[in-house]
């Protein structure tokens, strides 16, 4: 996902992974980073604990650079049966 955003808009990408047991130590929480995974864009957190989707991080990104946000993704057959994005 995040190799595709850094195509489609002028941004820098930093990914970090370390093992879990490095984001629950004394050290990683005095830094005030939200809880892994997480993503962030500039300071805003996007979502932290948890997943998300590409389209959320692309909102966060194009509010971030000031462009207008993408068009939501269309429901296909499943998800309207579902309930599910």
């Amino acid at each position: 996902m995040m190799p595709s955003l850094g195509k489609k808009y002028p941004i820098d990408i930093e990914v970090t992974s370390k093992p879990k047991a490095h984001y629950m130590t004394d050290e990683y929480f005095e830094l005030d980073l939200p809880v892994a995974p997480a993503v962030l864009v500039a300071d805003e957190i996007v979502v932290e604990g948890e997943n998300v989707s590409q389209y959320e991080v692309e909102k966060c990104i194009c509010r971030h650079l000031e462009l207008p946000e993408p068009e939501a993704p269309k429901k296909g057959v499943l998800s309207r049966l579902f309930g599910k994005a």
